[in-house]
């Protein structure tokens, strides 16, 4: 069984699963197909699943892929923690331009579907973070894109001061929002 919330960003949901435990431990439902496209209202079919590991501190994205290659995603962190940012970069969405945070854990066992369309990003809260996730999409290098993470327009609080964070070379050179579609 899963609970399903719905984000200030259209068709982009968080999921709770529900936890049954006993003397043993625990079991969840991480993924249940049917449930999860009665509530998009639309078939997904998953062919590619990814995962990293980040110490502390890395910030990941804000990625997507264009065109063709747009991906839907459905993450999850596996061990660790971290905080989930999500853009809607869909100009005919109700919600274009919004961002939705979350923060994703081993503890809390949140899961949050991302639609195409929607660009994403990380950051590990502890080390060895392990973050998992489905596409709907194989990758495509030359479809790769990003926005800049500390856009001024976006101002997403990551927590964490600019000198703290960890960031990859090409991550550090993305585009600011406005610039996407100029």
């Amino acid at each position: 069984m899963l609970k399903i919330h719905h984000t200030n960003v259209f068709g982009c949901v968080l999921i709770e699963p529900v936890i049954y435990t006993d003397s043993r431990g625990d079991f969840m439902e991480t993924y249940h197909k049917a449930k999860l496209e009665e509530v998009l209202g639309y078939k997904i079919e998953f062919v590619q699943d990814n995962q990293s590991v980040s110490r502390k501190h890395v910030l990941r994205g804000l990625h997507y892929q264009r065109g063709e290659h747009a991906q839907a995603k459905l993450g999850r962190v596996v061990r660790g923690s971290a905080l989930d940012v999500v853009v809607d970069l869909r100009k005919d969405s109700a919600s274009y331009g919004k961002n939705y945070m979350v923060e994703l854990s081993e503890e809390n066992r949140l899961q949050i579907f991302i639609p195409r369309g929607v660009a994403h990003g990380f950051l590990a809260l502890k080390d060895q973070t392990v973050f998992s996730y489905k596409c709907d999409n194989y990758y495509n290098q030359e479809s790769e894109a990003g926005i800049i993470y500390n856009d001024p327009d976006l101002a997403i609080d990551w927590g964490v001061s600019e000198t703290d964070l960890i960031l990859s070379d090409k991550d550090r050179a993305l585009p600011n929002f406005k610039e996407l579609y100029t």
